[in-house]
Formats: structure tokens, sequence, C-alpha cells
């Protein structure tokens, strides 16, 4: 039997009909195939494995069983569910294996499946992009920085619609993670050119050049000034009995940057006449000195009471919890140490999870163009 390959240069030969084993949620199944090489050698084609969607071993749906699990628990713990709620039992290596293949074809396939947004009957009128980071434990170097952006649809009343979630594996430069996030927010604006662009962050430099690349407005992420006012509290009243004071000067200060357009101007002051008192411990006069250089140095991006104001975001809340749901669930319980691939599986799994419509978009499309050739 003789099949050509579909660029029609090369002959396959088909060689002995012989049994498999395949994977599927009801249990192993033997199936008799056939498997074709050119007359040179090479790589082999199975026809049935590619028009029946096989990966790794699996079928279609128990390897979206198997990768959806380990995308939110532990080896152990889906191990431990497949046992005992689907009487399912498989090994760690091969659970991984196959998680891994799904994660590579999300990979080589995301700058060329186009996934939509889930049906919005509101109008966007604001897109707000945000990035920061979560530390995570490895293998090689200890605890490394993994990057997390969000792109986060809002309506006119401030209602968030929708939000993309971006994160990246560690590595030094964040050039991969810049150019994933450029690759969604290119893709957002050909369907929301109309929107508002707000960038949000803390005050990392790198963040800043490459929103205002990306957007109309830029503006510094409310909950990390307000972690640098909650350190100068201290300067204020110093007091080991202070306590009480402290926190209603803090919520004082942050109900006056939320509302009142001067407060950045007037709390910088005020920050300053706090580090040039006396009888301040070395450590409250560092934290006093350091939110003067971070109001200082971001004063231009404060304008929380306007924003406030238009009902437009004031934190990147969204990234905040995104760190926490990609990156701080999964990645550090108790004892986990992580290799560089298995950050990047896990990661690319927990993102289509996590946003909205594109874990069952991902599977049309292998059910619609088949399963990629991957290395």
């Amino acid at each position: 039997m003789v099949r050509r390959s579909l660029s029609a240069e090369k002959k396959y030969t088909a060689k002995k009909r012989a049994n498999r084993e395949y994977q599927t949620p009801y249990g192993a199944i033997q199936v008799a195939r056939y498997v074709y090489q050119s007359a040179s050698g090479g790589k082999i084609h199975v026809p049935l494995e590619m028009s029946s969607r096989v990966i790794h071993g699996a079928t279609p749906k128990f390897a979206k069983m198997l990768s959806h699990k380990y995308a939110g628990m532990s080896a152990q713990a889906v191990l431990d569910d497949l046992s005992t709620n689907h009487s399912r039992l498989i090994s760690k290596k091969y659970l991984q294996q196959t998680s891994d293949a799904v994660s590579t074809v999300l990979q080589t396939k995301e700058k060329v499946w186009e996934y939509t947004l889930p049906a919005i009957k509101e109008s966007i009128s604001t897109v707000s992009i945000s990035m920061d980071g979560a530390m995570l434990p490895t293998k090689e170097d200890g605890w490394r920085e993994s990057m997390v952006g969000s792109i986060t649809l809002y309506n006119d009343k401030g209602e968030r619609q929708h939000s993309i979630y971006v994160g990246e594996a560690p590595e030094y430069g964040k050039a991969t993670f810049m150019d994933r996030m450029t690759v969604e927010i290119e893709k957002i604006k050909k369907c929301c050119s109309d929107a508002r662009y707000l960038g949000i962050a803390d005050g990392a430099k790198t963040n800043w050049s490459f929103l205002e690349k990306h957007t109309d407005q830029q503006l510094l992420d409310f909950y990390h000034v307000t972690e640098y006012l909650a350190k100068a509290s201290y300067a204020a009243y110093p007091e080991k009995t202070g306590k009480p004071k402290r926190v209603k000067w803090l919520d004082e200060g942050c109900h006056r940057l939320k509302h009142d357009k001067g407060a950045p101007e007037n709390i910088l002051n005020e920050l300053k006449g706090l580090s040039r008192k006396y009888k301040l411990t070395r450590e409250v006069r560092e934290n006093v000195g350091a939110a003067v250089t971070y109001f200082t140095n971001n004063i231009h991006r404060m304008n929380y009471a306007e924003h406030t104001k238009n009902h437009l975001p004031i934190g990147s809340g969204v990234t905040e919890a995104a760190c926490k749901i990609l990156i701080k669930q999964r990645f550090c319980k108790s004892g986990m140490r992580w290799k560089q691939r298995g950050i990047k599986t896990v990661l690319r799994l927990r993102e289509f999870v996590q946003t909205t419509g594109r874990w069952q978009q991902f599977w049309n499309k292998i059910d619609q163009y088949g399963v990629p050739c991957v290395t």
C-alpha cells in the first residue's frame, strides 16, 4: 500500500499492520493501524492518529481531561483524582508528557490560531493593560520572577467585561513575555480600535517603556502606592501605641488620592516634611525616603481623582489576582521546585483555562485542523 504526502514530494509505504495501545477516559484500548514511512526512512506517519486527533497516544477527550486537571492540580493530586473518580490508573510520567504535548501545541499555534472574544453586549470604552511579577521556586536558580500580564476590557461604567491573561516562565530580559503581550495587544486593537488604552503598573522602568508604546495613558498602580504610604505612616506616628492614628492617617491619605486632584503633590510635600523629623529609626527614615522618591518619580502617573470620577480603573487588581491564580496557587505549594520547561508547560495551560472561552476554542481548533506536527 502506497500513500502520497500532501506535498506530493514523497511516497510513503505502509509497513506491517500492528497494534498500538491508546489511552481513553474509559481505559486503554488496542487498535490495529497502518504506519507509513518513506523509502529513505525518517519520520513515520500514522493516518489513524492524524484523523482521530491523537495526542501522545491519548484520545482528544482524554488529553483534554489530563491537561486541564494538571493545569490546576499537582501531578499526585491528578493521579489520585483519576483513580478515585474515573477508575483510571496512569503513570505520573505519562500525565506530564501528555500535558506537555498539549502545551506545545498551544505554543506552536499561538501566533496562527485566532481566538474570538466571548459575546459582550456592552460596548468597550477602556482597555487596561497591566503587568507584574510573581516569584516562584525553581530547581536550578532558587526563587525567580515569573511575569504575568492582563488585558482587561471595561464598559463606560467601569465594569469589567473580559480579561485575557499572559504568563511567562522566568527569563533574563523578559523579552519573550513582552513579545507575547504585544501580540495579544495587537489582536485586541483590531476589534476595539475606538477604546481608550490605559497602562497600569508599578514603578519599574521596563514596564513604562513597554506600556508607553501601546497605551494612550499610563497610571501608577494604586495598590503599590498604598504600600509605600503604609510604611511611611510610622514616621507620622512612630509611637508603639500609635497604630490607630497610623491607620487613620493612611485611610485619609488613600481617600484624598482617589478623590482630590491635588492630593499627590500635597502628600509628597507632607512626606518630605516627615523625612526631616528627628528621632526616627533608621528603617523608618529609609522608608519615608523611598516613598518620597517613589512619588517624585511617578507623580505624573498619579491622576487617580480623574480616573475615579470617570469610572476608570486605578489599580492592577486584575493582574494582582492573576499572579495568585496563575502562579501562587499552582507553583508555590509546599515542597515544589520547578524546571523551566515545566513552568512554561503549566503556565500555557493555565492561561487558556483562566481566560474565558479560550480553552474550548482551542479544542475546537484541534477538532477542525488536527494536531500540528511539533518537535
